[in-house]
């Protein structure tokens, strides 16, 4: 006999199916047990006798039966379902739950965060995050299929890097084979995807999972995150930017995700601190919200540079960006810096900056001009970003791209306060994993093999 899921089963009545998963709930009047049973595609009404008295919630089970109509008066509007039962042949347990540490059947915002992620795996049971789960599968599913189909090759770049200036704090991974040296894990795959276009591959993109060591926010998961990584050769800004805003358009309306305004509004950065204060705002009005309306908008025209309290120059995006074209003379002459814009363009929705990119610097000698203002050496520029300038300096085509954050578009499109709702295994607020205990002490010997001795005394090793 076939095993069908729960979802299956509204087309075979009056067949015997078989059916496998979890006891959702139980309600025992004496000679009939009324079961719930649940799998990943739905919940179904089963009934039983005797045979089901020793079950408990969350008891993993395989049920033979018969599906049958549900009288008309006793019909659940609410469950796909909710017109049939299952009349219980033979039950057999195939794993006895021991007593929930955490209920599963609530939306879970009632329970301490810390408990949930200790319990994740058993926290993402409940519908909401189950839900949240699927429907990030099928987002990334159309984004992907989105690139496909425009020409773009998907390129997996290296987790294991070398450290550089992006703005975050790096995670440091001490190397074996060279001791006293260490890897970074990439903050993003900025300079990757840069090579790759001297490399000729013309149109990338990348899943990207990116670590950056700086506090956590609702926004912002510590630790690690996805994002959408793409590049393209020959393009200027407003082919990266009519191609991001297709592909939003296509994927939202395909998943059914309403959209605010098409095409998305455009501000320059002046525009926006001058009507909302920040470069990030919310365009919805409050019927919106209740609505789960997105609304995007494009911000452009950055200044490239900011103060540093040290009195110096740092960028305000990011420092592998080219000038708009207007102001390239001026910052080869490094003169009024301040007052140079960038081609950055940051994508805004409900609120928050859910994307950024730029059209970049493909020239060695605009590179380089952009490390000296902010007050980088010779030496330093030729030790962290020597690889760049050289490779620039062997046909690097003109290119731009730009990185959403896929955790933020989807914590927006789930109405979720926090983006750690919509991750399967997040870090916690305080930087620990979900069920496992890290980060933790490492064995003497581990440390002694990487050539790693500790100052942190042992009462201080949580």
């Amino acid at each position: 006999m076939k095993t069908l899921y729960i979802d299956e089963t509204p087309a075979r009545i009056g067949e015997e199916v078989r059916i496998l998963g979890w006891v959702n709930t139980k309600r025992d009047h004496k000679k009939i047990v009324f079961l719930d049973l649940r799998d990943r595609s739905g919940i179904i009404q089963a009934i039983g006798g005797e045979e089901c008295r020793e079950l408990s919630m969350e008891d993993v089970v395989e049920v033979v039966g018969l599906v049958k109509q549900r009288p008309e008066k006793l019909i659940n509007a609410k469950l796909k379902t909710g017109a049939i039962e299952i009349e219980i042949k033979k039950i057999t347990i195939l794993n006895k739950a021991s007593a929930m540490p955490i209920p599963v059947t609530t939306d879970g915002y009632e329970i301490d965060e810390e408990a949930r992620l200790k319990y994740r795996y058993l926290d993402m049971r409940r519908p909401r995050i189950a839900a949240n789960l699927a429907f990030r599968s099928k987002f990334i599913r159309e984004i992907r299929e989105f690139y496909y189909r425009n020409g773009f090759i998907e390129v997996e770049t290296p987790i294991l890097s070398e450290s550089t200036p992006e703005g975050a704090r790096d995670f440091i991974i001490p190397s074996r084979l060279q001791l006293g040296k260490f890897y970074a894990l990439p903050q993003a795959p900025q300079q990757y995807k840069q090579l790759l276009m001297v490399g000729g591959i013309e149109r990338y993109f990348q899943i990207a999972r990116c670590f950056r060591d700086e506090d956590p926010r609702a926004d912002r998961a510590y630790g690690e995150f996805t994002q959408l990584d793409l590049e393209m050769s020959f393009v200027e800004r407003e082919d990266v930017m009519t191609l991001t805003e297709k592909m939003i358009i296509e994927v939202y309306e395909k998943l059914n995700i309403p959209l605010k305004q098409k095409p998305f509004p455009r501000f320059t950065y002046q525009e926006a601190q001058k009507q909302f204060g920040a470069d990030k705002f919310d365009l919805r009005s409050e019927e919106d919200k209740k609505n789960g309306i997105q609304a995007f908008a494009w911000v452009v025209d950055f200044p490239f540079f900011e103060k540093t309290t040290e009195g110096g120059w740092t960028f305000t995006h990011n420092p592998f960006s080219a000038p708009l074209p207007e102001y390239k003379k001026q910052l080869l002459e490094k003169k009024d810096i301040g007052s140079i814009l960038t081609t950055q363009y940051d994508l805004v929705c409900n609120g928050f900056e859910v994307g950024g990119g730029s059209i970049r610097a493909h020239e060695p000698e605009v590179l380089k001009t952009v490390l000296e203002i902010m007050g980088h050496t010779e030496e330093q520029i030729k030790s962290q970003f020597g690889h760049m300038i050289e490779a620039f300096s062997y046909g690097a085509p003109p290119h731009g791209g730009i990185a959403p954050g896929i955790d933020r578009l989807l914590t927006c499109i789930r109405g979720e306060a926090n983006l750690r709702e919509v991750i399967a295994f997040p870090m916690t607020s305080g930087g620990r994993t979900a069920v496992m205990n890290a980060p933790s002490v490492v064995a003497e010997e581990k440390l002694k093999e990487l050539g790693i001795r500790t100052s942190i005394p042992d009462t201080m090793k949580k």
